[in-house]
């Protein structure tokens, strides 16, 4: 690969990874592509066991191909988020580019990101202020066991405390990294990334995250994946955000609520609308769409849904 592009001096990218085989080389090789590549490219690896996976780390040092320094660095296993703090203290650029060892960007990915936090950069320069904008990124296209289109929506600290909003595929302001205090390398159990964005929206009552509405993000999805497994201990994580940021929890107590119902009320219609068009084209429903329409829920929109599904078919 030759190097005749742009190089974006401002930005480094940090890659994690464990045990990740040849998709390494994916991550690495998408950055490589890069219409505007980064300065410098830093892979933490996070403790690997596999030998195959450390050999392919190891090749990655001489690789010859790869058309800006990279760097491989080796730590006991200490989780995604040590991993990626490790990485960013490493970097001396204003932004930092953070990428999973597992999934890969399209070509665009860092000129189209890094133009937000350029643009808002120029206007804060102007306005004699900081940046607001802390970070961004943009859409995912999902690909392996699920094909999407992910359509994140960033905004600011209301917006995240409901759910996350922003992939943990982004690209951070460094000093808002400090200023927060990076990662919280006492989460191994998932959600580490909702948790790092509500401790950068905090560091600015202004503070927000960008988002470029195109799928930039190339997210690989398997059934044992990390994500995947922290949805079993949602309620437990979000109890530890919750009290962690209980502040801005509290300061916008009513926004959260409202915002955790606006979810549950476009889950609720969609699942209604699903049973209803089944019972009107005379297919089988689920076990636990017949109990629902049999004793629907109380307060929650539950009772209004059954009688609506109920209607379609009198």
């Amino acid at each position: 690969m030759k190097n005749n592009r742009c190089i974006a001096n401002d930005v480094e990218a940090v890659i994690t990874s464990y045990n990740q085989k040849d998709m390494i080389l994916e991550a690495v090789y998408s950055l490589c592509n890069q219409t505007m590549l980064p300065a410098n490219i830093i892979v933490v690896d996070d403790g690997s066991t596999d030998r195959d996976s450390i050999e392919i780390l190891e090749h990655l040092k001489e690789d010859k191909n790869i058309p800006v320094p990279i760097t491989v660095v080796h730590q006991s296993n200490g989780g995604v988020s040590k991993a990626r703090n490790t990485g960013i203290s490493k970097t001396q650029s204003p932004m930092v580019l953070i990428l999973d060892g597992d999934d890969k960007l399209e070509p665009s990915y860092i000129e189209e990101v890094r133009q937000l936090l350029v643009e808002n950069s120029s206007m804060g320069e102007l306005a004699m202020e900081e940046p607001t904008m802390v970070a961004a990124s943009s859409w995912m296209h999902t690909f392996g066991v699920l094909d999407s289109i992910v359509c994140a929506s960033g905004g600011d600290i209301v917006s995240f405390l409901p759910r996350n909003c922003c992939p943990a595929t982004h690209m951070l302001r460094r000093e808002i990294w400090e200023k927060s205090g990076g990662y919280d390398n006492s989460m191994r159990q998932g959600f580490e990334d909702w948790d790092f964005f509500l401790s950068m929206l905090e560091t600015n009552s202004n503070a927000h995250i960008g988002i470029v509405p195109k799928p930039l993000i190339c997210y690989r999805t398997a059934p044992a994946s990390a994500n995947i497994k922290s949805m079993e201990k949602r309620l437990e994580l979000m109890r530890f955000i919750m009290e962690k940021h209980k502040k801005s929890y509290q300061e916008n107590m009513i926004d959260v609520i409202l915002g955790l119902e606006s979810i549950s009320m476009s889950r609720l219609y969609g699942w209604e609308t699903e049973i209803g068009h089944a019972l009107l084209e005379n297919q089988s429903i689920s076990q636990i769409s017949k109990d629902f329409v049999k004793s629907p829920s109380y307060g929650d929109g539950g009772m209004a849904a059954a009688v609506r599904i109920a209607s379609l078919i009198k």
